[in-house]
């Protein structure tokens, strides 16, 4: 009899075990996991709920757990693709619906995060944290509408707060990060600017937004070359970023221009300099440093013009921008005493001088307080009609004819309030001639010496009318005033004998 050839069946019994097995070896990864993350290791809890995942990955709880793991790790990105996964395996998950929402809170998203807590919400409408969280999306919604709104109206103050509410609710949001940092580049804040800037580039070096804010940080700070390699670094990690192309654009024609004027100031071509730094401070308002510089170097070039009021406005004006600005308070400072402002002088002086006790800057003060003690006196110089350099003969032919225009006997035909004038105008020249044509008393005074003090002068003993004899020679002095209405101050003549 021939054999017959019978089908033997396949068990499936083995592949059953085998499933089980996987399950069971996957739930013990999960329970491992579970184990490290109540000892909040979340780095071996992640690793063990990876294994659960790769031993069976069609479980929404070991992605839900796993999500909540890169949570505690602030990978929140990571975290959302696991919770999506999750509600796609199960989309009655409520805790991977929850989970995503608060990863999207977490980056900033709060629309999808709020669609995310409504889902839990036809789930289990009594959930109170869904609710809260909605509540709280809703909130982050409104700090970014008054962060758009105060932007627009140049409040960056305002933006910074918003943005600080907003990045407690969404502290992974590098959007929300980026807004501060630009504002607080804007306000002039650039360490923290700077901080949070770096921040950012640590976690993602082809940042554009923050590479921008990085080089504005830099531009702000007059480091401008620098900034520039920002700029066009962002812009080649975002062609169409447009606040980088316009800071870039900025940042070169700035440059330039403040580079004009310093070459045609130092080619002694003032008028030039002071255009190019002119037209240097319509370019960007924003840039305090580099137009306080640019305030500073027009005051240089109007001084040097002669435009000494506008050269004190502009020092003043780059002080404001600047208020630590010690080149600007100097040059103010010798502006003021070109023009005799020596208390406004002092000011500034003592100024740099707390600043920088530097033995330049003491020597720059002390003259000044000596201008500001010699301008509280008589000026000798002004009573006399000369210049401070004047010659020995210059002062006594300013003295003659300051004596003889203010002589009593010339205005005895005149008024009592007027005699009284001439003669004090009279005495004074007498006593400005006795201290500048004696070489002691002369030098003494314009190192700025008390003559009543030292016994070398008492104003209130001079006769000056023994000055007149001595000068004139002798009683008379050989003239005559005709004192009639009609004489005028030069009106009196010698009559030599």
């Amino acid at each position: 009899m021939a054999a017959v050839d019978i089908d033997m069946p396949v068990e499936p019994e083995p592949m059953i075990r085998a499933e089980d097995d996987l399950e069971r070896e996957a739930e013990g990864f999960k329970e491992q996991g579970n184990a490290y993350y109540s000892k909040k290791d979340y780095s071996q809890a992640f690793n063990y709920y990876t294994k659960a995942i790769d031993t069976c990955p069609r479980n929404a709880s070991y992605y839900g757990n796993r999500a909540a793991t890169l949570m505690m790790l602030s990978r929140f990105r990571e975290a959302l693709e696991d919770s999506q996964q999750a509600v796609r395996l199960d989309d009655r998950f409520m805790k991977g619906h929850l989970r995503e929402g608060k990863c999207h809170m977490s980056l900033g998203n709060a629309m999808a995060g709020s669609r995310c807590f409504q889902k839990v919400l036809e789930l289990d409408p009594t959930n109170k944290e869904a609710k809260q969280e909605k509540k709280n999306a809703a909130v982050l919604l409104e700090y970014e509408k008054m962060a758009e709104f105060s932007f627009e109206k140049r409040d960056f103050r305002k933006v910074v707060y918003c943005m600080d509410r907003a990045l407690a609710l969404a502290p992974a949001c590098h959007r929300f990060k980026i807004s501060k940092a630009e504002c607080l580049a804007l306000l002039g804040r650039y360490p923290e600017a700077q901080s949070v800037a770096s921040d950012i580039l640590r976690m993602d070096s082809t940042n554009a937004d923050a590479l921008y804010v990085r080089g504005l940080c830099l531009y702000y700070e007059d480091c401008i070359d620098k900034a520039v390699q920002f700029f066009v670094q962002a812009l080649r990690m975002a062609p169409d970023h447009e606040k980088a192309r316009l800071a870039c654009r900025n940042a070169k024609a700035l440059k330039a221009k403040k580079d004009e004027g310093n070459t045609a100031f130092k080619t002694c071509n003032y008028d030039a300099a002071y255009l190019l730094y002119t037209e240097a401070l319509a370019i960007d308002p924003n840039n305090i440093k580099t137009n306080a510089k640019l305030y500073c170097n027009r005051a240089t070039a109007g001084a040097k013009l002669k435009k000494i009021n506008q050269a004190i406005e502009d020092c003043t004006n780059a002080i404001k921008l600047d208020d630590t600005y010690i080149k600007a308070y100097l040059r103010r400072a010798q502006c003021y005493m070109d023009t005799e402002q020596y208390e406004e002088a002092v000011r500034d002086y003592e100024k740099v001088y707390q600043t920088e006790k530097t033995s330049d800057h003491k020597h720059l003060l002390k003259n000044a307080q000596l201008e500001l003690k010699k301008s509280k006196r008589k000026d000798y110089y002004k009573v006399l009609g000369v210049g401070k350099n004047a010659t020995e003969d210059e002062i006594k032919k300013a003295y003659r004819k300051r004596a003889l225009m203010h002589h009593p006997d010339r205005h005895s035909g005149a008024t009592p309030e007027v005699q009284k004038e001439e003669e004090k105008k009279f005495k004074e020249v007498g006593e400005a001639f006795t201290v500048l044509s004696d070489p002691k008393k002369k030098s003494r005074y314009d190192n700025g010496h008390d003559l009543d003090n030292d016994g070398c002068f008492d104003g209130g003993d001079i006769d000056p009318n023994n000055i007149f004899r001595a000068f004139f020679g002798g009683h008379g002095g050989g003239f005559s005033f005709d004192s009639s209405p009609d004489s005028g101050p030069g009106n009196f003549f010698f009559q030599f004998g």
